[in-house]
């Protein structure tokens, strides 16, 4: 991995790339099949007018990219944050192609986002940004071509404005154009803990490699957004250690182990920021908590928290990637010359686009699962998943990252030669 071509370490779009490109030279990749998969399939810019409450017209820019569409329609969400880019929006959309592939379902990449602050906007002018996003690109977005979903900066209410004007320009009521809706308009059990529930069955199967208990399996979770707060409850239940946490705060430590329903609270009743937590705890920085004692440690805020600069500082055993592209490229090597075990992110953030399909597949029939059949599936689909990557890193002996990028190239390249080259 010391070979990795990126120029600048922390562009994730360039990591990527990295990535894809080591895995098919591992794979023997013939060329023409390297360029088609290499590159995304599409990618659109739109420019945004909306009126804000005080009247004045702004101009947002907004992307969608489709990486790819060989395995099934563009899959993806769509974030609002001001530090949204092109490169950024590129990276996601092709990492969601090797998610989707890698936990075998019928989707292909593609990734979604607006620069924009949606801190500073109100209710009503996110609204405008979002239908008239939604109207722009209206003619690549539907249940057969591209269905979109949350990300950052966006919640199931941003799903509910995009299904209604995808409806009202269709003229007819289409649930499966968005996943992540509200559960009454045909959003599915179980979609909003699926990621958090994702980390924790990863984590579980990591642990049994190892033979570990989880009573004695501390575990440190940066994040607590939907991801790092569903993982810290759900793992906390399952009767794990959780001794770290962090948000955009601060973050605290406690070898004892911290109270996660209280914690819970405090931070989502009481919106009391993280580290004022009285639950004990030493306080330091959100990146600082990574480095602390623990045999899982979870990585479940935003991309680029692992670089060359501090992953020799990891104690981890385990390393499980709830977030995007926690660790870069040029990090990978010298984790890997740790042996710490890593659950790469397009395996182990996987359970959010796995129950977002199976939102898509109830919305197509018009029947709907319990929350248990909704987990179970999930489990299964995992599970699986897991043991797959495992074994082909074993196979071919290269590390689990990397296994689990040759697994979803294949595939994705084995569809493509099935289907053949259109010209």
């Amino acid at each position: 991995m010391a070979t990795l071509a990126v120029h600048n370490e922390f562009n994730i779009y360039e990591s990527a790339d990295a990535r894809f490109e080591a895995a098919a030279r591992k794979l023997g990749l013939e060329e023409g099949l390297y360029r088609f998969l290499k590159y995304p399939n599409k990618e659109i810019t739109v420019y945004i007018p909306v009126i804000l409450d005080n009247g004045h017209l702004e101009v947002f820019i907004g992307y969608r990219v489709h990486h790819s569409i060989v395995r099934g329609p563009g899959k993806g969400g769509i974030r609002f944050a001001p530090t949204v880019t092109l490169d950024e929006v590129r990276a996601l959309a092709s990492w969601m192609t090797w998610k989707c592939a890698v936990v075998n379902i019928p989707f292909g990449g593609a990734k979604g986002g607006v620069i924009c602050d949606p801190g500073k906007l109100s209710n009503g002018e996110l609204e405008r940004i979002t239908r008239r996003y939604t109207a722009e690109l209206i003619e690549w977005f539907g249940p057969e071509r591209d269905v979109p979903a949350p990300d950052l900066g966006t919640n199931e209410q941003t799903m509910a404005w995009i299904m209604d004007t995808y409806s009202m320009h269709v003229r007819h009521t289409e649930t499966a154009v968005v996943t992540g809706k509200p559960i009454d308009l045909g959003g599915s059990r179980g979609r909003h803990e699926a990621t958090g529930r994702g980390v924790l069955i990863n984590c579980d199967r990591a642990i049994s490699r190892f033979r570990m208990m989880r009573v004695n399996t501390r575990v440190i979770i940066q994040g607590f957004g939907n991801v790092g707060s569903m993982s810290a409850k759900l793992l906390h239940e399952a009767g794990y250690k959780i001794v770290g946490v962090a948000d955009i705060h601060g973050a605290l430590y406690n070898e004892s182990g911290f109270d996660i329903p209280e914690l819970l609270e405090w931070v989502y009743k009481l919106r009391k920021p993280l580290p004022d937590f009285p639950g004990g705890g030493a306080k330091m920085t959100a990146s600082e908590v990574l480095f602390q004692p623990a045999e899982v440690v979870i990585p479940a805020a935003v991309e680029n928290q692992i670089t060359t600069e501090n992953a020799h500082r990891l104690q981890a055993r385990i390393l499980c990637e709830g977030a995007n592209g926690p660790c870069t490229a040029l990090a990978d090597e010298i984790v890997d010359r740790k042996g710490i075990f890593v659950v790469p992110d397009i395996l182990a953030n996987a359970g959010g686009v796995t129950v977002s399909y199976f939102e898509w597949v109830q919305d197509r029939q018009g029947y709907f699962w319990s929350e248990r059949e909704v987990n179970d599936r999930l489990k299964d689909v995992l599970e699986h998943s897991f043991d797959e990557v495992v074994r082909y890193a074993e196979t071919h002996q290269v590390n689990n990252r990397v296994a689990a990028y040759m697994l979803a190239i294949d595939r994705v390249a084995f569809a493509l030669k099935e289907r053949g080259i259109y010209a």
